[in-house]
């Protein structure tokens, strides 16, 4: 019988892979047990193909700087008829043409969003031992961490560890959150569902519709945040802090520090959206792509590894996965004409985040397995 080397190398090398990464995952201390450990290299799972770390989309470009992801000043938005209309129709056009936007004056205290970043700083910080009681692959656990929820589907790991905590509608008991970040997660859960409403009035309107459609849809009824913390990495250049995708929700809601690193899939060119102090950055998610029929959209966006740091983040998906509900969601019935006819299949949110689970970052987009 004949055996090719190739093959049996290339065996070789997927076993020594799934060997590195079971390691890694069962030593439950993330990224940062790496950082802590001294290393000053990567392990080869986190190394990106060169393709995946370009910064354009078309080989040879260089990029355009003078692209810039729209900021919106929410101050007026209870303001008089013209205020409202302008904020409205700049919505409208950020949605239409970036999926993206960051909101200034949007009523959510500076010191409140401090203080979170704070929080999942000290959860990250504190000793592996607190943080291996909850850390989990179970998709369903409603208070969970670890490191890549797709780590053995990924082509490559992603440069960063997640904490994540169900908010509403149904939260877990309060002693189940990590005693780090406990407190300020409520206050600041309470913030964003309000900034929430005030969004979903918004683009219900930007979509032509009644402003409490949106709402009424059940859209605004459950929020879970992913927190993400991204250590300082030793060799920035061969892998991300967060590979390119889309977000599996209605809305996102991100809160993020002073270092830097989202960008933006923009006329494919990578653009950066560069910290704001007291802005918060909204885009579209995949569901509210499916819902507005492509009017809006959910792009594709993804974060630099930095070799400052760590970078922390906090992100609001305003999503229903963790609820049982009989409700599907296609197009919205009244955006659809003769010239617009629906695009995609109905579907329940739990399975389209089980859709999203089973292709990870990278794989085929669970939004366009529903197209029809």
């Amino acid at each position: 019988m004949d055996i090719n080397p190739q093959q049996n190398s290339e065996s070789a090398t997927d076993y020594e892979r799934a060997k590195s990464l079971k390691a890694f995952d069962d030593a439950k201390a993330g990224v940062k047990g790496l950082v802590d450990a001294g290393i000053s290299t990567i392990p080869p799972f986190f190394v990106m193909p060169p393709e995946d770390l370009s910064s354009s989309q078309r080989p040879g470009d260089l990029g355009f700087p003078r692209f810039k992801v729209p900021t919106i000043d929410l101050k007026h938005t209870h303001g008089d008829f013209l205020w409202r209309k302008q904020i409205v129709e700049e919505i409208r056009c950020a949605c239409e043409t970036w999926g993206f936007f960051q909101v200034v004056n949007h009523g959510i205290p500076q010191d409140i969003m401090d203080q979170m970043l704070e929080g999942v700083r000290r959860f990250n910080e504190q000793s592996n031992e607190a943080k291996m009681e909850i850390y989990s692959r179970d998709k369903m656990k409603k208070v969970r961490f670890n490191s890549n929820f797709d780590l053995y589907k990924a082509k490559a790991a992603n440069w960063r560890d997640t904490l994540l905590c169900a908010m509403a509608p149904n939260p877990p008991q309060p002693e189940e959150y990590p005693a780090a970040c406990r407190d300020i997660m409520k206050q600041y859960s309470e913030h964003v569902e309000k900034l929430g409403e005030i969004l979903y009035q918004l683009i219900s309107q930007a979509l032509e519709l009644d402003p409490n459609h949106l709402e009424d849809m059940g859209c605004a009824k459950g929020h879970v945040f992913f927190c993400h913390y991204y250590p300082a990495c030793p060799e920035p250049d061969r892998t991300l802090g967060h590979a390119k995708h889309t977000d599996p929700s209605f809305l996102t809601i991100l809160l993020q520090d002073h270092i830097g690193g989202l960008q933006v899939l923009h006329q494919n060119r990578w653009v950066d959206v560069p910290p704001v102090r007291g802005a918060l950055v909204i885009n579209i998610g995949d569901l509210l792509q499916l819902i507005s029929n492509d009017k809006f959209k959910s792009i594709e966006h993804r974060v630099l590894a930095k070799s400052a740091g760590p970078r922390i983040s906090a992100a609001c998906f305003f999503t229903t996965h963790f609820q049982e509900s009989d409700k599907l969601y296609g197009p919205i019935k009244e955006l659809l004409k003769d010239d617009n006819p629906p695009l995609y299949k109905e579907t329940y949110v739990k399975d389209y985040i089980d859709s999203f689970h089973s292709a990870g970052l990278g794989g085929i987009s669970a939004l366009a397995q529903l197209r029809l």
